[in-house]
């Protein structure tokens, strides 16, 4: 049975090493989307210093500041779970290894944890690197937030996104010609429901609905009580079960959907037409 796990580990290793690779043969797309990604999360900050100006009335900036910062930076990092894992199937069709990965004789499941390992050491990666960009630049105190409670309702909230990565991967199998384009759909509309920049009460009250089915509101949620707030751990523990309890639920119903598109896709031929 060790063996076997070794075996199994070994070869989820060995996918997220190839993304490694993979990532460096396109350390210039890497670049210019860190930039891209570092130059808007700046912008949204400095909009928070501004509106004294803009709104012409007294406001705590330093608060708005990191209101806003907190949700850019929450925001980026499930994106980066969920845009690696939702565009795992077709970096496979880019690269002409799809067939070759789909037929190896080995679990999905252990595709699926590699894939996520390098999507959370991806996105954490880029994370840090704009947090330590903002720090920088914007006096930022913490000392009276809870951060491990942060971090906890984090990596409890990730699990929800891995799980939707992993429903959202379906697409590219399915649709070859424009799967790619209904998961940034998907994406995007995560961003607008879930209260990225904002608290979701300003929404009209049939988008406030949605809202409130998206894992990534009370990801926000927990993360600004606790930052912003200081609240204690053990007033977070109902979220964050409630976070863990919903991450597994759809990273299993994510696993038994790939599987089924998976052998659907083998059947009629879908797995080297390029889109």
């Amino acid at each position: 049975m060790w063996a076997t796990l070794q075996h199994e580990l070994r070869a989820s290793y060995a996918f997220v090493e190839r993304n490694i690779h993979l990532v460096r043969r396109y350390m210039g797309w890497e670049m210019v989307w860190f930039t891209y990604s570092l130059a808007t999360t700046l912008s949204i900050a400095y909009i928070g210093k501004a509106m004294e100006y803009i709104g012409h009335a007294e406001v705590d900036t330093d608060y708005l500041v990191l209101y806003l910062v907190i949700g850019t930076l929450v925001w980026r990092f499930l994106a980066f779970l969920f845009h690696d894992i939702s565009e795992m199937v077709q970096w496979e069709r880019w690269e002409g290894t799809i067939e070759y990965t789909l037929m190896a004789p080995i679990h999905r499941i252990t595709q699926m944890l590699g894939q996520t390992f390098f999507a959370v050491l991806h996105g954490a990666v880029f994370t840090s690197a704009i947090a330590l960009a903002i720090i920088l630049l914007f006096d930022i105190s913490l000392t009276r937030s809870n951060v491990f409670g942060a971090v906890l309702v984090l990596f409890a909230g990730s699990l929800s996104f891995i799980g939707m990565g992993i429903m959202a991967s379906i697409l590219p199998l399915l649709f070859p010609e424009r799967g790619v384009q209904m998961t940034n759909v998907a994406e995007a509309l995560l961003l607008l429901f879930s209260g990225i920049y904002y608290p979701i009460h300003v929404l009209p009250k049939w988008m406030q609905l949605i809202a409130r089915v998206s894992p990534a509101t009370y990801v926000l949620q927990g993360m600004r009580a606790t930052l912003l707030q200081g609240a204690s751990t053990r007033s977070i523990l109902p979220v964050v079960g409630l976070l863990i309890l919903w991450g597994f639920g759809m990273i299993g119903g994510g696993l038994w959907a790939f599987r089924r598109a998976e052998l659907y896709a083998k059947r009629t031929g879908r797995l080297k037409r390029n889109g």
